[in-house]
């Protein structure tokens, strides 16, 4: 995980910092205490992103520079302001101007986590003993770059999460430059390859059911699904994404906002790299 290092925690901070809303004093007097630097509440979000600790312990970890209450408050604060949407989008274009988002091959899968503390868009986890869980269905393109995600509770059907997947793509001004979709044995019904169809997205790569019987031979290559199955492997490193305690959906996306934009600044950084003589 490169979340912690120094080159892309200072390029995700570059790009962060211009989006943070202004400051508005409303103490009647203007006579409390300083405010806590935006830089060090960010490393703090960062933090709990990368281990899933606890405010509480985050502030500890900190040495009680920031306390957990204006961690929280200040991450509302930036959601609000919209501000882990515009750099994921951010992210998206200079990934896409650098290296070129690859849309020829797409491919969707769902993946399900633990939520212990329930909340919004939870639900029995039918893996885990129906402890609470979540799920999120990602769309990825060729380098593994999410393209599009939605999340819902553990016990929704990957064929329901579809649609709002590839809404998801649309709303980011990518949908129509996708070529061909890689999806496994679960959405093999007539209606996703219609609905899929009517979208524009009628090249698939479906595995078909009743494929993995015992003594049955799979017709056909299993397609580049291990695309978003990497995808889920490196957001499933994080922490917060892994075990989520959030209760709330928007904290849970903008976690999923900032753990994409570590990954795409990694690759852009890796990218860069290529001609050091190290």
């Amino acid at each position: 995980m490169r979340a912690l290092e120094v080159d892309v925690v200072d390029a995700v901070w570059a790009a962060i910092e211009p989006l943070l809303p202004e400051p508005v004093d409303e103490h009647p007097l203007g006579c409390h205490r300083a405010r806590v630097p935006d830089r060090v509440c960010f490393w703090g979000i960062l933090i709990r992103l990368t281990t899933g600790a606890s405010w509480v312990d985050v502030e500890a970890i900190l040495e009680h520079r920031v306390s957990d209450t204006t961690l929280r408050a200040r991450r509302d604060e930036w959601i609000g302001a919209g501000v882990f949407e515009a750099l994921k989008s951010e992210a998206l274009a200079a990934f896409d101007r650098i290296i070129g988002l690859d849309l020829s091959e797409v491919s969707v899968d769902g993946s399900l986590h633990k939520a212990p503390y329930g909340g919004e868009g939870t639900g029995p986890n039918p893996t885990d003993r129906g402890k609470l869980g979540l799920k999120w269905s990602v769309a990825s393109e060729r380098h593994g770059v999410p393209i599009g995600w939605t999340i819902d509770g553990a016990n929704r059907n990957d064929v329901r999460m579809l649609v709002p997947t590839v809404e998801a793509i649309a709303a980011n001004g990518l949908l129509a430059d996708v070529d061909t979709v890689h999806l496994d044995r679960g959405y093999d019904y007539p209606v996703v390859r219609e609905w899929l169809a009517e979208h524009g997205l009628d090249d698939l790569c479906i595995q078909r059911r009743g494929t993995k019987q015992p003594g049955v031979k799979q017709p056909v290559r299993l397609g580049l699904r291990w695309i978003v199955e990497a995808t889920n492997s490196w957001w499933s490193n994080y922490g917060q994404l892994r075990r989520n305690t959030d209760r709330r959906s928007r904290h849970r996306h903008a976690a999923l906002c900032l753990a994409t934009t570590i990954l795409i600044v990694g690759k852009l950084l890796t990218y860069r790299n290529r001609w050091s003589p190290n």
